[in-house]
């Protein structure tokens, strides 16, 4: 089974056609088919469905799917670390909820970038599911997620608690029953928090699953969300927005490591203790 079969496989699912797939891979529709072949035949299953409209997964091709983009990551990394440039001696493969980026996600970069000039640097973002993989696989050396779940050699290490504040555009709005309140799915926890602090509000007409699209949209529409405040402090400090009197809610962030990777960081220790400093300021 060859990385390429595989690659090509990954862009028909993702684009859903062959024709969109040999366009993404700048290679003929019929090279695309070719290799699509070669790996079914290899595995003796169909992975897809071909009609008219595009493509759709089988059974098998379900099953492969994970795997296929666990071993292309892989490769990936293996062909990063085999070659990286004149005078870098090593990487660091960040894996980043993208609503911690914002936040520690950033300041880990920050600080990996100014204190390893002679480290190449990578960042990935995922779902909590997807960086779990990610890690327990060797995709990537660490993690910033809201979960904790650990596999094996990997060490937890806890930051302070996101705080979760109610903001608004005027002073002025209800903390209930503000006229373009934006609920923002900050997880399991929050929503069961703020079910029962808001039972009586209604349900939200605007709903997101990222701070940032809900800080952006309050900034162009006006209304009011509950967001993470380190994220709405600059814009608070600007004017732009108002911190309400409402509960505030804190969701736990953890950075997950590969202790085999970590092994020889020396810088990994004191980054840690200036991202828990930076979180608690």
């Amino acid at each position: 089974m060859n990385i390429t079969a595989l690659q090509t496989f990954l862009a028909i699912v993702d684009t859903g056609s062959l024709v969109r797939a040999s366009q993404v891979l700048h290679v003929t529709q019929s090279t695309v088919t070719a290799r699509l072949k070669t790996l079914e035949d290899e595995l003796g299953q169909q992975l897809l469905n071909r009609q008219k409209s595009g493509t759709t997964l089988t059974p098998a091709g379900t099953r492969l799917l994970r795997y296929a983009r666990i071993m292309t990551g892989l490769w990936r990394q293996a062909q990063h670390e085999t070659s990286l440039p004149a005078g870098l001696a090593s990487v660091c493969t960040l894996g980043c909820d993208r609503e911690l980026w914002h936040g520690p996600g950033r300041n880990f970069f920050n600080g990996l970038i100014s204190g390893n000039p002679e480290m190449a640097v990578s960042v990935l973002q995922g779902s909590g599911r997807d960086l779990e993989e990610w890690l327990a696989t060797g995709v990537v050396d660490v993690i910033l997620t809201f979960d904790t779940l650990t596999r094996g050699n990997q060490t937890v290490h806890a930051l302070p608690p996101e705080e979760l504040v109610l903001y608004s555009d005027d002073p002025k709005t209800p903390i209930d029953a503000g006229s373009f309140y934006i609920f923002v799915d900050h997880g399991e926890e929050f929503r069961r928090q703020h079910a029962e602090t808001y039972y009586g509000a209604g349900v939200a007409r605007v709903s997101f699953d990222s701070s940032w699209w809900a800080l952006q949209t309050m900034l162009d529409r006006g209304g009011s969300a509950y967001l993470p405040r380190s994220l709405a402090a600059p814009y608070v400090d600007d004017g732009l927005l108002h911190q309400l009197d409402a509960p505030i809610y804190t969701r736990k962030k953890n950075l997950i490591v590969n202790d085999a990777s970590a092994q020889n960081w020396t810088w990994f220790t004191p980054l840690v203790a200036v991202l828990r400093t930076a979180a608690s300021g």
